[in-house]
């Protein structure tokens, strides 16, 4: 069974990104902005190919796949295990919050990143253990095809690191509504073909600063 490549897309922009504020799996909505930017994303993937869509079911997902599928003539196939870090009491603070309020937590994340659970959260292991096996189920169903995956900066992150072994993906960044895509030679090795590609967007960036688009736990 072999696979084009895999096309991951990072939801377009939110309230909460342009103000700081950590999502987790609260119900935030795209913004106007995000809005348009998955307007213009889905014009752009037109051409790619893509001839299916999973997404996380997460809003902020949902609706930027509702709308590149409205375009494409698709229906995205929602599943939560594609959902970003739940990131527990820390959701809807900012990092100078978290810092401030829970410094021993925060601490104890910044020492041990993949291990560490926060309070009535995630650890990050537990986003790779659900990305890898959710990747899996959408490998073995999909035969010779361009997938599409709209998910989240860390669960993005969690995957590619379990798929890419000689890659750091929490030194990578990627912006809201950008694609990055994979593909997997024939000793089924995967490899990038686009990495934070958000050529896309030019004439409307992410109205957040780029501080802002930094690793959220």
């Amino acid at each position: 069974m072999t696979i084009k490549r895999f096309i991951f897309i990072r939801p377009g922009e939110t309230g909460w990104n342009r103000l700081g504020r950590w999502q987790g799996h609260v119900a935030v909505p795209l913004s106007d902005h995000g809005k348009l930017q998955a307007e213009r994303l889905a014009k752009f993937v037109r051409v790619i190919g893509i001839q299916q869509l999973y997404t996380s079911d997460l809003r902020r997902a949902l609706e930027t796949a509702q709308i590149i599928a409205g375009v494409l003539n698709l229906t995205p196939i929602p599943d939560a295990r594609l959902r970003e870090r739940h990131i527990g009491m820390w959701q809807g603070l900012t990092q100078a919050e978290v810092e401030a309020w829970y410094p021993n937590e925060y601490r104890q994340l910044v020492e041990n990143p993949n291990d560490y659970q926060i309070p009535d959260g995630e650890a990050r292991q537990h986003v790779t253990e659900r990305m890898l096996a959710a990747f899996k189920d959408i490998l073995a169903q999909t035969s010779d095809k361009a997938v599409g995956i709209v998910s989240h900066t860390t669960a993005i992150r969690a995957l590619l690191g379990s798929l890419m072994p000689d890659i750091n993906p929490y030194a990578l960044d990627f912006a809201n509504m950008s694609v990055t895509s994979i593909a997997r030679d024939t000793n089924g090795k995967w490899s990038f073909t686009q990495q934070n590609d958000v050529s896309h967007l030019e004439g409307m960036p992410s109205e957040a600063f780029r501080e802002l688009e930094k690793e959220k736990p």
